[in-house]
């Protein structure tokens, strides 16, 4: 069976977490928290990067540092995970939803302008399979109407849209190392921004609302309850396990690459035949084969695919079921506008296995079911 997903590991990986479990500091902040958040950091070109328990975590952080408030309302794509909607929703904001692009699949800038009202805090884009959204359109409307931008970059780590890394482009980013992404940590994530305003409320934010951070670096002599906050510190034991995977990071980068390029040159016929449409990297964007997606005729065409494949002992899955026609997008927000691609979109896409590790042979094994399906 060649499995949909196989989450990352790098043997060293054992060794360190070992290290960690002898050094009697598994919490947050330990040497290896302080060890990817400062390989992150530099890598990314961002001076304040924080590990986190989850991307989930992070998005609720940028909630709280974007000071939402019940009757806020905030602009979103429908075609995400429920985590981009549930950490505005817990602040009392409403969810509006806008149409995505068919090309990449992302929030459609254009639609943006028209969906903000004097009630509007934030734009959340989504940089859907790793590839960046049209963002000096998204910062400048931003700008214009002195709205936050928190970037859901959970599938982007390492995409670029002309030069920069994506998650640091707007007010915050938000990054996933789900065991189903890129770099792993089982649950975890990382939360960034550039702004040193941000500093102090995001150190209070994720230590519980205390200003201990401050205390260990000697900035206060004691440490108490300054506002509102959470535990967002993950464990240094998990941080262990990532750590290994930063240390390989350009191995499995390229790996993941030369999977997607694979599926990309040997499903190319089927695509110039009209029988799929592949995925669109648009000019001056990097992505960072996060995954591999095809789109279809239509949903019934899916599901014959997807059980095709199944019985050549290929997993595939589908997602998502648009957001704002679920029972709580009903009940937490509006969509705004005409929903022209969001729901069509979604009934026609399917993903292929794309893991570290995937051999040549599995991609062709995938390629060649998928022509014999279409033949």
């Amino acid at each position: 069976m060649i499995e949909f997903n196989i989450p990352p590991c790098i043997d060293t990986a054992f060794d360190y977490m070992a290290d960690a479990v002898r050094s009697h500091k598994i919490c947050g902040d330990g040497a290896y928290t302080k060890k990817c958040s400062a390989f992150l950091a530099d890598k990314l070109q961002v001076p304040y990067m924080y590990l986190t328990p989850s991307g989930t975590a992070s998005l609720e952080m940028s909630a709280i540092l974007s000071e939402i408030k019940p009757g806020d309302e905030v602009i979103l794509p429908s075609y995400t995970f429920c985590s981009t909607a549930d950490a505005f929703v817990q602040r009392g904001a409403t969810l509006v939803f806008v149409d995505i692009r068919p090309d990449t699949l992302n929030l459609d800038e254009t639609k943006i302008e028209e969906a903000i009202t004097d009630k509007t805090k934030a734009i959340v884009p989504v940089h859907y399979a790793g590839v960046a959204c049209e963002m000096d359109t998204i910062m400048e409307i931003a700008r214009r109407h002195n709205l936050y931008v928190a970037e859901d970059a959970a599938q982007a780590i390492g995409s670029t849209y002309k030069g920069r890394y994506l998650g640091t482009i707007g007010d915050f980013g938000c990054f996933s190392f789900h065991e189903t992404k890129n770099y792993s940590m089982g649950e975890g994530g990382a939360f960034c921004f550039n702004n040193e305003k941000f500093r102090d409320a995001a150190e209070i934010c994720r230590e519980k609302g205390t200003d201990r951070s401050q205390f260990f670096r000697g900035q206060v002599d004691k440490y108490t309850w300054r506002d509102y906050g959470s535990s967002y510190l993950a464990s240094d034991l998990n941080a262990a396990y990532l750590w290994a995977q930063l240390e390989a990071y350009d191995t499995i980068f390229d790996d993941r690459m030369a999977s997607w390029n694979r599926y990309q040159e040997g499903l190319k016929p089927l695509a110039e035949a009209g029988y799929i449409e592949q995925p669109v990297i648009p000019e001056g964007t990097t992505h960072n084969a996060h995954m591999y997606y095809l789109k279809v005729k239509d949903m019934e065409t899916r599901q014959k695919l997807i059980a095709h494949l199944r019985s050549d002992e290929i997993q595939s899955v589908f997602h998502y079921i648009p957001l704002h026609s679920a029972p709580a997008g009903i009940k937490f927000g509006r969509f705004h506008g005409e929903d022209r691609y969001t729901t069509k979109e979604s009934e026609r896409l399917m993903r292929l296995p794309m893991y570290y590790g995937l051999t040549e042979d599995d991609t062709a094994k995938v390629i060649e079911s998928i022509k014999r399906f279409f033949s």
